[in-house]
């Protein structure tokens, strides 16, 4: 007679299933150990150091900065800027992205388009100076022609930051446009042509509501690169007068005062203006649609 067969014993992989621990789960691990290590432990660094002020209490960094307005007005300034040149890129994105998803050669226009990302913020403002400068070729050929008599200033003030923010961030906007763009079903325009209504009443009506969520979700990734602003505001801008953003406060306090308990304030202040926008802004889109994010083509 043969015995009974003895249970086999599960395996490594089994157990971890049974655990939870399954091949997706071990891949994500990776990721989750690098958000950890690069994002939420310096975060929570800064939050505590935030409260660990040179000199008074834990919330002596706060109240300097707010009772002082050479510090706070950094914000309506940094608000100045990062908000017309978000809603620029969005204005132009959309019609752009519109007029290539219809084209042939949609890679070949969608690489030139994004060709100013791969520049970065220096190349940028250094080009902004050499073509928009007061030496530049514009007011120089404007000059030629007697149609100014003296350099206009384009640059070294709010419009060569707002210019430089528009320049650097359309491609990445442009990119996440396209993509909304490109997932609306083209059948849907067709029906509502087919039921009479013209390019403008389509827009409105088919794709626009479509597009609403993914162009809040790009408002809040454009707001969040441009809020950010640092060397724009320095190379092009007037960084110790109308271009002096919270970033350059922070900055300073970091390395020409040290005192890294400010400078991680004046930190935590921004990342909570963004919170801030980012989440009135994905509450408004709640408010007014609630249907899928890109349209689908399902």
């Amino acid at each position: 007679m043969t015995g009974a067969a003895l249970p086999r014993r599960p395996g490594l992989r089994e157990r971890l299933a049974r655990r939870g621990l399954d091949g997706t789960t071990l891949l994500v691990l990776p990721a989750a150990l690098a958000i950890l290590a690069l994002f939420v432990y310096p975060f929570i660094e800064g939050l505590v150091l935030s409260f660990l002020p040179k000199q008074g209490g834990p919330l002596a960094n706060y109240a300097k900065f707010f009772g002082d307005p050479y510090l706070w007005k950094t914000i309506p300034t940094t608000l100045g800027l990062a908000i017309p040149a978000t809603l620029a890129n969005i204005a132009l994105s959309v019609p752009v992205a519109l007029r290539v998803r219809r084209m042939k050669r949609q890679r070949l226009l969608t690489t030139i388009l994004v060709i100013p990302i791969t520049l970065g913020t220096v190349l940028v403002a250094e080009g902004l100076l050499n073509y928009l400068g007061p030496q530049g070729w514009l007011n120089r050929t404007l000059m030629a022609l007697h149609l100014i008599d003296r350099p206009v200033r384009l640059v070294h003030n709010y419009w060569g930051v707002l210019w430089s923010l528009v320049i650097a961030g359309f491609p990445f906007t442009f990119l996440l446009t396209l993509s909304y763009v490109s997932g609306i079903d083209p059948n849907l325009e067709r029906a509502a042509a087919t039921l009479g209504a013209g390019p403008r009443a389509r827009f409105r009506t088919v794709l626009l509501p479509l597009m609403a969520s993914g162009l809040a979700i790009t408002f809040c990734l454009s707001f969040v690169q441009a809020f950010a602003v640092y060397p724009s505001a320095v190379l092009v801008g007037a960084p110790a007068g109308s271009t002096r953003v919270i970033s350059i406060a922070a900055f300073q306090a970091a390395y020409e005062v040290y005192d890294d308990s400010l400078a991680s304030s004046i930190a935590m202040i921004m990342a909570a203006i963004q919170l801030v926008i980012v989440v009135l802004v994905l509450a408004g889109r709640s408010l007014f649609y609630r249907g899928p994010a890109g349209g689908g083509k399902g």
